[in-house]
């Protein structure tokens, strides 16, 4: 630890902007300075930092862990009960869900733990240990050509990684990591122990834990109960093993106890998870690329997919438990894409980057550092060549890749280079792929959007990235450039076919190929052909001309953000960019303004849920039990009593991004007051431009997830489990 704390206090001086706001700041908690530590302190917290942080002691890093792929959990009882988003479980949810027993529409609640249920894949880590590498990395970067960089990084990193883990990290399930900090100006390695027995222990109905569904997303008010409950499990040496019904619920390192003494406005609010990313130290260019390219088409090609999939999941209760999980990870970020837009543009981010770039600029060359002088002109070539690709690179991803056949059809490419025995030797994998695909396509809106987006491409995209043997395909007596209906009912008819004879929405017969799997038949395959056709202009044209931009624009970043700590050195403390590595931020409960005659109070309640419910409707529907306890006013010991009402959910001024997901939100003490879940619209240019005025994080309040616990759920067993207080 001692030598982190060297190597990285001169990168904690650096102050990006004139002004640091109190709350901005998604910190390492292994390295919270002195000037930040304070103002923790002086906004209420009780903690020291070696009860936040501790390498050698429990602490509440221990409790704090990463939930499946990239969301954030946390335990709050003594066997290893977790507590993140009902939107972080839903996919372990729909998974163990079928129509006969649909727990994302119904809910769960076990009783014991023998009811408790498996979820196949669902893995969650703690993290262990950390160390500083930047040396090894720098290291090895000597040797290799500063134009392949990036090429060259993730095996360096990885190797690194490998060789730091210990005999007994092998052995004991651990992985290690090694991240990048500040642009590559730092480097630190991570160990995690992963636990791969999961198990679903509860979960509200989808209606209350999805409330609000798309129309409420990014959005305050919000009344959603987003909360769902797992149980981590080990063998009974208390170590990570393969599910088997002899594991055990795990002896955690440290519990968070729960507390239901409330909130109010100005109550201290902590965060801690595993933020995914944020591009603060973005230049002026980038602003400018991401608001007139790649937003605007990610957005629109998006909002074609949704709206297909959206009417067919209205039909039919099986589609919407077929799409449920692949239409909210679409639509999260289409909503996203468009308000940072709108956000990025309103509060002319781009304005207040040229400012800053001329303000460094103009640093330099007082101070005859020569090395940064033409550094923006520098990020200005390098965005100008990458500028005429973007839009194809989008396209690609979100539009040919943008239907579930085309997806999966792109993860199956590898067979073409693949030996026979290779495959043979992968066949469950394969088998595996081709039952997931088959289980979650819905064919009519598949093949609506595929017919749409194809065409799309041709109208949009220049020649030059068009496969032109494909369209030749599609008709040869129509033009590929028109509009009209005729021009469509081409594309219909070649996807109809197209899905007719693929052999991926065939498994049967994809099981009988991989007894013989003879290479003629991939390579004839109609799917296969097409995404291969799109795959080898990306990947000859676009790619190349993208990875050299991403060579460049880390290596300026880098120099970039030097220049800048030189520059700032010595003012404030400061954050790298948020990474997926654990991270604090901190702030307050705190009431908005957005916008003049409108005033959003802190506080959401109970009262607010009903006024929004609408029988029957796709996302303000209520289970009549709920409705029924709610109308009762039983609201037992998690009432608020200035307010006679359950607060639902509350915001606060901490600084969180994708993947804080589930994080806790913790008072002065450490205690658990709430569970973060989203941002707000006004301020979702927050992965580039941090607004102090108008960021908020939206919780939800410990004491709803309780009283759904015990009031709906019944599920007393839980309540017992925890230590709560208050």
């Amino acid at each position: 630890m001692k030598k982190i704390a060297i190597a990285l206090s001169f990168v904690l001086s650096l102050n990006v902007f004139s002004t640091l706001w109190a709350d901005e700041g998604m910190w390492l908690p292994f390295l919270i300075g002195e000037k930040t530590y304070q103002e923790m302190v002086k906004k209420g917290l009780k903690l020291t930092k070696e009860q936040i942080y501790s390498a050698n002691k429990s602490s509440l890093k221990d409790a704090v862990i990463i939930f499946g792929g990239g969301c954030t959990g946390e335990i709050v009882s003594d066997k290893a009960l977790i507590f993140t988003n009902h939107h972080c479980g839903y996919d372990a949810i729909a998974k163990v869900s079928t129509v006969e027993h649909n727990y994302l529409k119904n809910g769960f609640w076990a009783k014991s733990l023998n009811e408790e249920i498996h979820v196949p894949g669902l893995t969650v880590q703690f993290l262990e240990r950390i160390k500083d590498v930047t040396d090894k990395v720098n290291a090895e970067l000597k040797n290799t050509d500063a134009t392949k960089t990036l090429e060259s990084l993730p095996k360096i990193l990885n190797t690194i990684a490998q060789s730091e883990l210990t005999e007994e990290e092998k052995k004991t399930n651990c992985e290690a990591r090694v991240v990048s900090m500040f642009s590559g100006n730092q480097y630190i390695l991570f160990v995690y122990k992963r636990y791969k027995d999961v198990r679903l222990v509860g979960t509200p109905s989808e209606s209350l834990g999805k409330f609000g569904g798309d129309t409420d997303n990014w959005e305050w008010p919000r009344h959603t109960a987003d909360f769902s409950i797992f149980r981590v499990y080990a063998d009974k040496n208390g170590q990570p093993a393969d599910y088997s019904p002899e594991n055990v619920p795990l002896k955690p390192k440290y519990v968070i106890p729960v507390s239901i003494k409330g909130i109010k406005e100005n109550s201290y609010a902590m965060t801690m998870g595993f933020p995914g990313g944020t591009n603060r130290f973005e230049t002026s260019y980038g602003v400018k690329l991401k608001t007139n390219i790649e937003n605007p088409y990610t957005v629109g090609l998006r909002d074609i997919r949704l709206k297909n999939m959206f009417e067919e999941m209205k039909k039919s209760e099986a589609v919407k438990l077929k799409l449920a999980s692949y239409y909210a990870r679409v639509a999260n970020y289409w909503k996203f894409f468009d308000g940072e837009n709108k956000q990025l543009l309103k509060y002319k981010v781009y304005e207040q980057k040229q400012k800053e770039e001329q303000k460094f600029i103009e640093w330099a060359k007082q101070n005859n550092k020569t090395e940064y002088i033409n550094l923006m002109s520098e990020f200005d070539q390098c965005y100008k060549n990458w500028t005429p690709y973007v839009k194809a690179k989008v396209y690609f991803q979100e539009g040919i890749l943008g239907t579930q056949l085309n997806f999966y059809a792109y993860r199956f490419l590898s067979l073409l280079n693949a030996s026979k025995d290779d495959i043979v030797k992968n066949k469950k994998n394969y088998q595996a792929l081709i039952k997931e695909l088959n289980e979650q396509i819905d064919l009519p809106s598949d093949k609506k959007n595929a017919s749409i987006l194809l065409k799309k491409y041709r109208e949009e995209i220049d020649g030059q990235f068009v496969p032109t043997a494909v369209y030749s395909n599609i008709s040869k007596d129509i033009s590929m450039t028109g509009t009209d209906q005729s021009s469509l009912n081409a594309y219909q008819t070649f996807v109809d076919n197209l899905y007719q004879n693929t052999i991926l929405l065939k498994p049967d017969a994809f099981d009988k190929w991989l007894e013989n799997p003879e290479k003629s038949v991939l390579e004839n395959d109609p799917a296969i052909q097409l995404v291969n056709a799109f795959y080898q202009i990306y990947s000859s044209k676009i790619a190349p001309e993208f990875n050299k931009f991403q060579n460049c624009n880390f290596l300026l970043q880098q120099k970039y953000q030097k220049g800048l700590i030189e520059m700032n050195k010595g003012k404030k403390e400061f954050y790298p960019d948020a990474n997926f590595t654990m991270r604090v931020s901190y702030g307050v409960v705190k009431p908005y303004s957005p916008k003049d005659a409108v005033f959003y109070k802190e506080v959401c309640t109970l009262k607010g849920v009903l006024e929004k419910y609408k029988p029957g409707d796709y996302e303000f529907d209520l289970p009549k039990e709920f409705i029924e306890v709610a109308e009762k006013k039983d609201f037992g010991r998690y009432v608020d009593k200035s307010l006679n009402d359950i607060v639902v959910t509350y915001i606060t001024t901490n600084d969180i991004t994708g993947g804080n997901s589930g994080s806790p939100v913790l008072n002065g003490n450490g205690e658990l007051i709430g569970l973060a879940f989203d941002g707000n619209y006004e301020a979702l240019s927050h992965k580039i431009h941090f607004d102090a005025q108008y960021n908020r994080t939206i919780c939800v309040d410990i004491r709803y997830v309780l009283w759904i616990i015990e009031k709906i759920g019944k599920a007393d067993n839980i309540i017992k489990e925890l230590k709560i207080i208050g």
